[in-house]
């Protein structure tokens, strides 16, 4: 599995494979983020009666968390710009970990490569 994380007993992989696991991170965040605005669009569209342009630009607007640009009237409106805020919000904290989680990875494998039987190769400090 092209996700899957190797164990801290095996060597770090080569850069060329981690360059790849970033790019593939990448990719991911790029489409949830796609899906994400598309989300956002249709729903502004459907329940804001407004322009296309207007709800791809307030769907943005909130993904990015810079807030609405639009003034909502109806209640139905008012209800799927709460939850797209609350999802927006929470697809941004999980799109981050994708996105570090192959460098944080990387350096906590780094650090248990130092290790060995339970003691590490540096000197304590004095």
């Amino acid at each position: 599995m092209i996700t899957k994380f190797e164990h801290k007993s095996v060597p770090l992989i080569s850069l060329w494979n981690f360059l790849f696991r970033v790019a593939i991170s990448f990719a991911l965040v790029i489409g949830i983020t796609f899906f994400s605005l598309v989300l956002g669009t249709v729903g502004y569209w459907v329940f804001v009666p407004c322009e296309w342009i207007d709800a791809l630009h307030n769907a943005a607007m909130i993904l990015a968390g810079m807030g609405p640009v639009l003034e909502i009237k109806t209640t139905v409106g008012k209800l799927f710009s709460t939850f797209y805020a609350l999802y927006s919000g929470i697809a941004y904290l999980t799109l981050m970990g994708i996105m570090m989680a192959p460098f944080y990875h990387r350096m906590l494998h780094h650090f248990h490569l130092d290790e060995e039987e339970g003691k590490t190769k540096t000197k304590p400090l004095k």
